[in-house]
């Protein structure tokens, strides 16, 4: 793989486009703040599987165009908070960035949760779609998952892979998969959520194309 990328490893690109809304590919139809009331979470407990409903606001805002060297990556800074249907309790709290590569087609996704765990995942699609799908793998330099000791002992995420689709009304929505080794049970356990959102909010410009 470092056989594709450039000698000088220095030199940023020139002319960068500063709005990132106009150069987020695939992740523009992720920008702004939405709620979706219909998740559905099925999750490990010790009798077995259990479905469980919430409601959910992510806001994903645009920042500003990112380089290492010559690499250039456009991206949306998110938060996730997931409650259960009538519940103030957070059921779930999530922060990361969705970012976008035009050079290479490489959709990045970076996930860090307060309960001792964080992930980076990442999959190709084109400019203009409206679906595609990201990976990471625990074990690997590059698209891992790292775990604090508790997980790893008794929840040890093995594969986390997400599917994203962009629908015609405006709304989108994922499935995700966090593959899971259960300490005492020999089969992997599929930690399953879904949900669709719907946009609340518009995307305020990242700070560059709003000077």
């Amino acid at each position: 793989m470092s056989d594709s990328f450039p000698a000088d490893i220095y030199t940023e690109p020139r002319d960068i486009d500063v709005d990132t809304l106009a150069n987020l590919g695939p992740l523009r139809a992720l920008a702004g703040v939405w709620q979706g009331t219909r998740g559905l979470d099925v999750k490990p407990k010790a009798e077995g599987a259990k479905k469980q409903a919430y409601v959910e606001r992510i806001e994903l805002q645009p920042i500003d165009p990112q380089t290492n060297g010559p690499q250039l990556l456009y991206g949306l800074r998110y938060h996730t908070h997931v409650t259960k249907p009538e519940q103030v309790k957070t059921y779930h709290d999530q922060v990361g960035y969705w970012l976008w590569e035009p050079a290479t087609g490489t959709v990045i996704h970076t996930l860090t949760i307060p309960r001792g765990q964080t992930a980076m995942a990442a999959g190709q699609a084109a400019a203009d779609a409206k679906h595609f799908e990201l990976v990471a793998t625990q074990g690997l330099e590059t698209w891992g998952i790292c775990s604090a000791p508790f997980l790893q002992h008794a929840f040890r995420t093995v594969e986390f892979r997400i599917q994203v689709t962009a629908h015609d009304d405006g709304s989108w929505s994922y499935e995700e998969d966090t593959v899971l080794m259960i300490r005492g049970q020999t089969e992997p356990f599929h930690h399953v959520d879904c949900n669709r959102l719907s946009r609340i909010a518009e995307p305020t410009p990242n700070p560059l194309a709003r000077g």
